[in-house]
This record gives structure tokens, sequence and C-alpha cells, in this order.
């Protein structure tokens, strides 16, 4: 598959990969609604019922089996291998990653116009904030998606999804930058204006992958493409 992807110049293309085999000790996923599964979760056989791990800061790691033995510190730095055209990324022990999404689908007129004006645009400020300048913070790169359809189309869903130095500099920006702070007053209005008839759908997965779990690999991509801005020379 890496040969089929990046073995090949395509004149004025960029192609990259960008893998993780996360175990099951390093990995956790939530979800406001399990009956619709999303990234890993679609192989599971089934889902538990609520956890008692959540609504509270600390609980994004407590949800991780491994943290109960291990702090999962980072170790190291990320550093460029370069073959031939073919810029490789090796990362570092404990690399972090969250994809974290957001499904309005289900949503009737008025509370997808409430999402849409009141949240979102809050949201997309802090995910330009992480693309933009999240280096200094512990983010190495920050990607805020909108999924397709299978004909192109777009659809009523995004997510964000972003590589974290380590999982402490994660909840660092989760418990007290600004960025975040908005997106979860926010997302808190929203819900408590519409209680439990809410139809938006929430999830997120994380890993904190161990450094034989990870691979990157860019052939003609800009220098800020994914890790590749983890190690771009001033």
């Amino acid at each position: 598959m890496l040969e089929a992807w990046t073995g090949q110049q395509r004149d004025s293309i960029g192609t990259f990969i960008e893998v993780l085999r996360p175990t099951v000790s390093r990995h956790e996923t939530l979800f406001s609604s399990p009956d619709r599964p999303e990234g890993v979760a679609v192989v599971a056989e089934g889902m538990s019922g609520e956890v008692q791990e959540h609504a509270y800061w600390g609980g994004m790691r407590d949800r991780i089996p491994l943290s109960q033995t291990d702090a999962m510190a980072p170790g190291g730095a990320p550093e460029l291998i370069c073959d031939g055209a073919r810029l490789r990324v090796k990362a570092h022990d404990n690399l972090c990653l969250i994809r974290s999404g957001q499904d309005w689908s289900d949503t009737e007129a008025s509370e997808r116009k409430l999402y849409l004006d009141d949240v979102e645009p809050v949201l997309r400020e802090g995910m330009d904030f992480l693309r933009d300048d999240g280096l200094a913070i512990g983010c190495y790169a920050n990607r805020y998606m909108r999924v397709l359809a299978a004909d192109g189309s777009v659809r009523e869903k995004s997510y964000g999804q972003s590589w974290w130095k380590s999982l402490a500099a994660l909840e660092r920006w989760a418990e007290s930058h600004p960025t975040h702070v908005k997106i979860f007053g926010a997302a808190m209005k929203y819900l408590s204006t519409l209680g439990p008839s809410a139809k938006l759908r929430l999830y997120h997965e994380v890993t904190v992958a161990a450094a034989d779990e990870q691979f990157f690999e860019y052939l003609n991509c800009h220098p800020k493409t994914g890790m590749l801005a983890a190690v771009e020379k001033a």
C-alpha cells in the first residue's frame, strides 16, 4: 500500500500516508449516541453502557487503560528522514492523536440553525488556532474536516483531527486555553438550551501511540502537511 501511494511521483499532486495501529490499552472512544459508531469503533462487536469516567477534567486519561500504570509521557522529539523525494517523520513514543466529530444530520431546522450559528463558528475558530498556532502549545498539526458522501456531496458531519506531543498537552488545552474554553462554553449553552431533545451527535477517539505503532510519509507535500509541521525548519 505504501509503495502504491507514495512510491511514485504525480505531477503537481502531493500524497501522504499517516498510519496508527492502536492497541486497546492505548485507546479510548466516547459517543453521545452509541447506535452510530465512528472510527475504530465500527469494528467493535458492541459498546459498553454509560461510563463513570466522564464529565470531569481528567476523564479522558482515566478512560485509557494504560493510564492505570503509565504516565504516557512523550519520549524524544520528531525527526525527519529523507528517502529520495519521500519525507518520513519518525515521531516519538506516546504521540497523541485525537479525532473529535460532530454529526448534525438528524437535527431539525431550529436546532440546526442554533448549531451552525452559535457553536460551529466557535469550534472553527479553535480548530484554526490549532492549525496555525498550535505548535507552541504542543499541537503538531490539526485538520478540521467535512465528511463527504460516496457521490462527493458534503454531508452534515465534521471532525477535527490533531496530533499532539502528549496527552498532557492536549489536556492543558482542553482545560484552560481560551479557544477551548469558548468551544466548551458554546457547546454547554447549546445543550442546556435544548436538553434531552438535542439531536446533535458527538463523539471522539483518542490514541496515545507507542513509537512502533506510527508511520508518517509524505511526497510532494507542502512543508506544514501533517507531521511535517513538527520538523519544519525555520
